[in-house]
């Protein structure tokens, strides 16, 4: 049984007690601190590239991805006959996801930069490049647009980091630096 009926108390004329005020101020001061470093995470810790987003669709996009492919290809790889593609310094490079394949595979120029678009022509898959720590979600009807300058030579896997079905984990892709 209440002291008083629920309807004829006013929680916002309670009186706050000090331990209450005590952890909404240290909730506060911790949202301020987060919001400050969201930006200085951005510009300084390197951990998401700057990127830019355009509506597509999938024939428009694996349009451009084949012109890339019919015109750098320097060699295929694997049983499926996977293209390398080693476009010039500076150029657009395109690599699409679909079930269950990063398409193509890139050759890049360690030290020069490149306007990365990733897209996918069926759901939604995610980017991540191993062993650096790139994630971007690739979203059908969306080409995602970012500049990379790869600065290790190496042999890089890409690999989706969001489940997209029974053929998810074999889902890997190849980024060459020379």
């Amino acid at each position: 049984m209440a002291l008083t009926p629920p309807a004829e108390r006013l929680w916002w004329k309670e009186p706050i007690e000090a331990v209450e005020l005590f952890w909404v101020a240290i909730a506060l001061v911790w949202a301020i601190v987060m919001f400050i470093m969201m930006p200085y995470w951005h510009v300084y810790g390197k951990q998401n590239l700057s990127s830019e987003a355009y509506r597509t669709t999938p024939e428009m996009y694996t349009q451009k991805v084949q012109a890339m492919v019919d015109k750098y290809t320097i060699r295929t790889e694997t049983a499926r006959n996977m293209p390398v593609v080693r476009a010039p310094a500076g150029a657009d490079i395109y690599m699409l996801a679909r079930l269950w394949e990063w398409y193509p595979a890139l050759e890049l120029e360690k030290g020069q930069t490149y306007r990365l678009h990733l897209s996918s022509v069926d759901w939604q898959h995610g980017f991540s490049l191993q062993p650096e720590n790139i994630n971007v979600q690739v979203i059908p009807g969306y080409e995602m647009v970012m500049k990379i300058t790869p600065n290790k030579s190496g042999e890089f896997s890409v690999i989706c980091n969001e489940y997209c079905g029974i053929g998810h984990h074999t889902m890997i892709g190849k980024i060459y630096v020379k």
